[in-house]
């Protein structure tokens, strides 16, 4: 949507006319003049939104969008889905369904330095056998902090948004991006032979919109939004698309991740650079970063670039956290291909922590599942990189002492890659004497037992198996998603149930009484029987998922699954002596040792017992056994991706099927890729398969008959 400087002329006089004589719409030319009037307010629109240079006052603009409002109203049968009046329903959507990505979006590996850019440039050299002397070009611009938008245009409409989501798929905001301006209803991308087309971008809220929202809240008797970042992410999934329109959130686009014409044959081959992709969608109409993105010749050049914007990043009027520095050439980028992770083709430049002094009010000790005793921080509230910070890990008794740090002093707070708040320094010239030192306890804070502290170990930890801390720290753990993952049991209904005195022990999770559950405050049947169906449904689940479940001290998921590839039911355990586990690769002396004291334990192995009567699964499942490769396999060390539909099986028994066979499964389609398994219906993978032509691409049958 670029327009040219007698277009602009041309629609201002237009704009002028119908503000100063609005019963021109009633001309006889009723549909040309709503046209007219559309392609007006979309170009005030584009100036205000995505130029940030209005040529028209609120007013005048409301003025405007009320006549074809209007106008709309009296002649129904000329709306058009692309019509400014449009963006905003009328209606409350009742819930966000999901919907999958034309492609995965992956996330990107991080640096921190020139330094790190440097050994990526390295590493994209080496990957791509480029020459020292020869330059790499890149595109930098800036990693927003806002929420991740992904835009599907068919047929030059606007037909549906989703959030990020896994990557995979995300939740549908159709409703709420359409109330977006910045966001085009309608693009030509017809114009380059585009029929469908995927677009990445991040939703924000400037700067002083943000001010302007959070006053207007308070005026409001309202809550005040902790910062732009959570207004915006949480403005795409507010059910009223009206709430969302409030936050005034704006869009920018980054990226083109999939464009297909009429065949289903990929287009974004036909693009040579990322940065003439992001310039064609400027020039329909989509708001991108301009003066803040920049072709740079070299990595150097490009390091440069991304150390003035982070010397720049408070008068930027957008939050951002970092820069991107891409690989400008689509080819080179194909070539390059991704992990399962992330591409290599592109990293991000992470700004420095923000900073913050606070002052360190108290310290409270909280009691892990296997009793180990953490040191937290009590702070007074300090907003740190857009979030309050009242709490910070001190993680042991040996951090306090190196860092001196003391109940009173002024700190040195910042949030480690603006995630983790980390406590930096004590600010020792400024003591008063008023200060005190943190004295470690020597018995536990819940059951006052004698505190010890094994030799290689940082940290102290209170060893009584009965200690009520410990006890409600290892119910949380069993029913979270790393143990049982019992779907909606979390930490606050086990601290209820063991007030209640209905859960003590893990058996205890399995004898709940749902009828009793209905009746609480804040449950009913519905959410009674939920719970239920969860719990009867972790009850099958395989084997090494419920040994990790159980806090044996070192015994992770790793570990457990090699356990349970050995046993036939977790009762054979308490047979084995140390040197059976040590005989499993990579199981430790450490491992074998707690295990041992374990299964050793007639507690212990009376409540084993108990789960087993309730019905919970201890014996090996098929998840749990071991996969045997045959060395002779043609998919022996292999890497392999299914696509599309599949007719003799499902995708996840195909996975597990190809890795029995010695293959990798992959998520994506990169020159790493040996085998692209092909069903029904294959979609983008195919075509960018095709596109590199290192790939072999094979039927389901094929892939039968090359496992057979």
């Amino acid at each position: 949507m670029a327009y040219t400087n007698a277009e602009q002329k041309k629609l201002i006089d237009i704009s002028k006319a119908f503000l100063v004589d609005p019963n021109r719409l009633n001309n006889g030319k009723i549909k040309e003049e709503i046209e007219v009037l559309k392609r007006v307010i979309v170009y005030h629109e584009w100036r205000y939104y995505v130029k940030n240079d209005p040529v028209l006052s609120d007013k005048e603009y409301d003025i405007l969008f009320d006549l074809l409002k209007d106008a709309e109203s009296e002649y129904p049968q000329l709306v058009t889905q692309d019509s400014p009046t449009q963006r905003v329903s009328v209606d409350i959507v009742e819930g966000a369904p999901t919907v999958r990505h034309l492609t995965s979006m992956l996330s990107l590996a991080n640096s921190y330095n020139a330094e790190d850019l440097n050994d990526f440039d390295a590493q994209i050299r080496r990957l791509l056998k480029i020459p020292e002397l020869e330059d790499v070009e890149y595109c930098v611009e800036p990693k927003y902090d806002g929420g991740t938008i992904v835009l599907v245009y068919e047929n030059d409409q606007l037909a549906r948004a989703a959030t990020r989501g896994n990557g995979e798929s995300g939740e549908l905001i159709t409703h709420n991006i359409k109330t977006m301006r910045s966001v085009p209803l309608s693009a030509s991308f017809s114009k380059r032979n585009i029929s469908r087309v995927e677009l990445r971008g991040e939703a924000l809220i400037r700067k002083d919109i943000f001010e302007e929202v959070n006053k207007m809240r308070a005026k409001n008797g309202e809550e005040l939004f902790a910062n732009p970042r959570n207004a915006a992410t949480g403005g795409l999934r507010v059910k009223n698309p009206k709430d969302s329109e409030r936050r005034r959130i704006q869009a920018f686009l980054y990226q083109i991740g999939f464009a297909a014409d009429d065949n289903g044959n990929d287009l974004l081959s036909s693009f040579k650079t990322h940065d003439e992709t992001i310039q064609m969608l400027a020039d329909l109409g989509f708001k991108v970063p301009v003066v803040e993105r920049k072709v740079c010749k070299n990595i150097a050049e490009a390091a440069q670039f991304c150390k003035y914007w982070e010397e720049q990043r408070d008068s930027y009027p957008y939050e951002i956290d970092g820069m991107v520095v891409k690989v400008n050439d689509l080819r080179l980028q194909r070539l390059a291909g991704s992990t399962a992770h992330h591409p290599r083709w592109a990293i991000a430049y992470k700004f420095k922590a923000k900073q913050a002094t606070s002052k360190l009010i108290d310290v409270e000790y909280q009691i892990g599942k296997i009793g180990t005793i953490t040191p937290v921080a009590k702070i007074e509230p300090v907003q740190l990189a857009g979030v309050t910070v009242t709490s910070i890990s001190l993680h042991n008794e040996e951090f306090i002492t190196s860092k001196d740090i003391r109940i009173g002093d002024t700190v040195l707070v910042e949030r480690a890659g603006d995630v983790i708040p980390y406590i930096v320094k004590s600010i020792t010239d400024i003591r008063d004497g008023t200060e005190q030192k943190i004295v470690f306890p020597s018995t536990c804070p819940s059951c006052d037992t004698a505190l010890v502290k094994h030799e290689g170990e940082a940290a102290w930890r209170c060893e009584n198996p009965k200690c009520e801390a410990q006890l409600i720290q290892r119910l949380v753990y069993h029913v979270s998603k790393e143990a049982m993952d019992i779907d909606g049991f979390g930490a606050s209904y086990i601290e209820r149930f063991h007030e209640l005195g209905w859960i003590n022990s893990l058996p205890d999770i399995y004898r709940l009484n749902y009828e009793t559950i209905a009746s609480l405050e804040g449950f009913g049947v519905k959410s009674a029987n939920n719970l239920r169906e969860a719990v009867e449904k972790a009850k099958m689940n395989p084997m090494h998922r419920f040994l990790a479940s159980l806090s044996i001290h070192h015994l992770g998921k790793k570990a457990s699954k090699l356990i349970a590839s050995e046993i036939s039911s977790v009762f054979d355990l308490i047979d084995w002596d140390e040197a059976r586990y040590i005989s499993i690769k990579d199981i430790g002396p450490t491992v074998a040792q707690n295990a041992r004291r374990f299964f050793t334990d007639e507690e212990n192995i009376q409540m084993l017992r108990d789960l087993e009567s309730l019905g919970v699964n201890l014996e090996q499942t098929e998840e749990d056994r071991p996969r045997v490769v045959q060395s002779d396999s043609q998919l022996n060390g292999k890497t392999i991706l299914f696509t599309g539909t599949l007719q003799q099986m499902g995708r996840k028994a195909a996975q597990q099927l190809a890795e029995a066979n010695g293959a990798k499964n992959i998520s994506a389609v990169s020159g790493n890729l040996d085998f692209l398994v092909a069903g029904e219906k294959a979609g983008s993978k195919l075509a960018k398969a095709k596109a590199l032509g290192t790939v072999k691409i094979i039927s389901e049958k094929e892939f039968l008959a090359l496992i057979d």
